[in-house]
């Protein structure tokens, strides 16, 4: 017997499918048929690879006792916090408000008028060091309904509206000074764990937001680069040497359980590795050494083999359970190494020694494997036995479901990767990829969160920031197109115009057009789209952790794009997240990394707009632009002229004249030739540009002038 999960499109929804609780997905109608019934409605979010969900699952939700009291007394919502992230930011708040922490699984309980009034993560099944039981608070949560319901009521207003009032949390003191971002990595610098990297004591999450920024700074010319770098590639290589990172078949786990990056939590998310692969390559390209490439690319060759789908998508996770505990696919003992290196000794205690491999171990009597030992010169051979060994253990399950946004992060990771490090196989899977996620993108161009679920703010995001990038490493002008049309229609259909609801149709269609000012102040982004249901009220997303938020991928892809595009409405509504956020961004650097960098480009002197004609995304100026991190360049090439454009024509700086509408070409492009002699650089800036050069040398002296 089944529940109403059975036919969910997510696999974490399918796994409660059999639970005795009579679940039901989200809809509008649950809360009309809490009205009529007059219960509280639980909210129980989590997602796939959540060992912790799981033993919930285990414990409580699939007992049949408990099942009965949860269908006697209340509505039972099953979400997956990965397709629903509007959903998961209401609850995750209330649960922060009321108890000061939160995590998955998230169980929230909401009156059925959608306030909620009670929150917690995990609850067991009987009373543990402290803990309520599962059954007690159900029974609580039921006594205090029947017995005080104006009193819970009352607690839900009250909570719903702290949390509405801080859903557009707007900066204040002014605008933003390049000093601001110098503070900002003195703030980083006094809670960096300078033993270890990163920040903060156990857990520990990868940074990865940060660290972008850190790179970024770290790549100018200005007072805080030292430190920034500092920071940047300590922590880059504790966790390339950590547990953290598979180092056996590449990619990292979510987050550890201790300070050093030792034991993790099992699970590997697209998201963390997408980012990770990104912040190894930006590394590489900063600091030259070669074990930041190395774990870029075995970043990336794990997605590949590990989470691509048929159709070239990606994705979201592998769980952290397999054969019913977790870990057990990635642990070894001693005497297990010992079973596939055995044959060679030199070769077994040359992996003993690098891996650190004990008759202890570190994780329930078995060794999570590190790399801090003494590099074996047969190292690829170890990892090649080991990995073919691990082959015949139960492997962890696979989350299938792709989201947009994550594969949006994917596309960015494999573009800029394959275009740096020279693997076509990168670009050819990023190429995929964005394709089968922009099947048909025009002018009002629609997205999916996955294949049922709408788009929200991240992945309009992302996907722009992605497709920019992915111009930028093929220089193929159908990528930049959609980049716009998405740019767009994320504008319309999402920016805040200084209303409650924001502004849809006529008027944001001439605001995007250019046929009038119309549509309102540009204020940010809300996370959800006119028109979507809402619980409390439409929020600004802020936070960059553990991924960017919306907002701050949608002023950094906006900013980017606008130095493409020219287009000024890409940059208003780019500078509108900075005016809206970037006050809290300084104050709060490493919960807001991803919008530090969007300040960070906003700010500087020096962004450059590379135009390249006469060669292809391969060539020698290509490269030259890409040898190193350049955080204030964009890029854009064509083997040909674009625009009908004469050996050196468009390098006296204006707009050339017969530019077009921004959907025919690059407008950065037109009007550009190669020289005499063959492929030119053009180094500008808002589109007037130097004397074009044909050497790489002369093309560094003018991008480090």
């Amino acid at each position: 017997m089944t529940n109403a999960l059975a036919q969910e499109s997510s696999p974490y929804l399918r796994q409660h499918a059999a639970n005795p609780v009579d679940w039901v997905p989200w809809s509008p109608g649950v809360l009309e048929r809490a009205r009529a019934l007059g219960r509280p409605v639980l909210v129980s979010i989590g997602y796939s690879a959540c060992h912790w969900c799981h033993v919930m699952a285990h414990e409580c939700f699939e007992d049949p006792e408990i099942a009965a009291l949860m269908n006697a007394e209340l509505i039972c919502v099953k979400v997956d916090r990965e397709e629903r992230p509007d959903l998961d930011a209401v609850c995750m708040d209330a649960c922060q408000r009321l108890t000061g922490h939160g995590g998955w699984p998230l169980n929230v309980f909401l009156t059925p008028d959608g306030e909620p009034f009670f929150a917690g993560t995990y609850f067991p099944p009987e009373p543990r060091h402290g803990q309520a039981s599962w059954p007690m608070i159900l029974t609580a949560i039921a006594e205090a309904w029947r017995d005080r319901p104006a009193a819970v009521r009352d607690q839900a207003r009250r909570l719903s509206s702290a949390i509405s009032a801080a859903a557009v949390p707007l900066g204040a003191g002014g605008p933003v000074l390049t000093e601001a971002l110098t503070d900002a990595v003195q703030r980083l610098a006094a809670g960096f764990d300078h033993r270890h990297g990163g920040w903060g004591d156990a857990p520990k999450f990868p940074p990865h937001c940060a660290l972008e920024f850190l790179l970024s700074r770290a790549a100018q010319n200005v007072p805080d680069a030292g430190p920034a770098r500092e920071m940047a590639l300590d922590t880059l290589g504790a966790m390339a040497a950590g547990g953290i990172f598979d180092q056996v078949g590449g990619g990292f786990h979510r987050y550890t359980v201790d300070a050093t990056w030792t034991v993790p939590h099992f699970e590997k998310m697209l998201y963390d590795n997408a980012l990770l692969a990104r912040a190894y390559l930006h590394g590489f390209q900063l600091s030259g050494e070669p074990r930041l490439r190395e774990v870029c690319e075995a970043t990336l060759d794990f997605c590949l083999a590990e989470l691509r789908r048929p159709d070239g998508t990606f994705g979201s996770a592998l769980d952290a359970d397999s054969d019913g505990a977790e870990g057990t696919f990635y642990v070894w003992t001693l005497t297990e190494l010992e079973g596939v290196l055995g044959d060679d000794p030199e070769l077994c205690v040359a992996a003993v020694d690098f891996f650190g491999v004990t008759a202890e171990g570190n994780f329930e009597g078995a060794n999570v494997l590190e790399g801090h030992g003494p590099v074996p010169a047969r190292l690829d051979e170890i990892r090649t036995r080991l990995c073919a060994a691990r082959a015949g253990r139960v492997r962890p399950g696979f989350d299938e479901k792709a989201i947009c946004a994550w594969n949006a992060l994917m596309i960015a990771a494999l573009a800029e990767a394959g275009a740096v490090l020279s693997r076509p196989d990168y670009l050819a899977a990023a190429r995929r990829c964005a394709a089968a996620l922009l099947p048909a993108v025009g002018a009002e161009a629609e997205l999916r969160r996955t294949g049922v679920i709408p788009a929200f703010l991240d992945d309009y995001a992302y996907l722009v920031e992605a497709l920019t990038v992915l111009y930028e490493a093929t220089w193929e002008p159908r990528w930049y197109r959609a980049a716009v049309a998405l740019a767009d229609t994320m504008i319309e259909r999402f920016g805040d115009r200084g209303g409650p609801a924001g502004k849809a149709g006529p008027e944001a269609r001439r605001e995007r057009t250019g046929e009038g000012e119309g549509g309102g102040h540009p204020s940010g982004f809300f996370t959800t789209p006119v028109g979507h249901e809402e619980l409390i009220g439409r929020r600004h997303d802020l936070e960059d952790t553990p991924i960017p938020s919306g907002s701050s991928a949608a002023a950094l892809g906006l900013l980017r794009l606008s130095r493409l595009s020219g287009a000024h409405l890409h940059q208003r509504w780019g500078d509108s997240v900075l005016a809206a956020h970037g006050p809290i961004a300084v104050r709060h650097p490493a919960a807001c990394g991803h919008l530090l960098r969007a300040l960070d480009l906003a700010l500087a002197a020096d962004v450059a707009e590379v135009a390249i004609v006469g060669e292809g995304p391969d060539g020698p100026l290509a490269r030259t632009v890409r040898a190193r991190l350049r955080p204030h360049v964009v890029l854009a090439g064509a083997r040909e002229p674009v625009g009908g454009a004469s050996a050196g024509s468009g390098a006296d700086g204006g707009m050339p004249v017969d530019a077009g509408g921004i959907e025919a070409s690059v407008p950065l492009l037109l009007g550009r030739g190669p020289l005499s002699t063959g492929a030119a650089a053009y180094v500008c800036e808002h589109f007037s540009c130097h004397t074009p050069v044909g050497d790489p040398a002369a093309l560094v002296a003018q991008l480090e002038r």
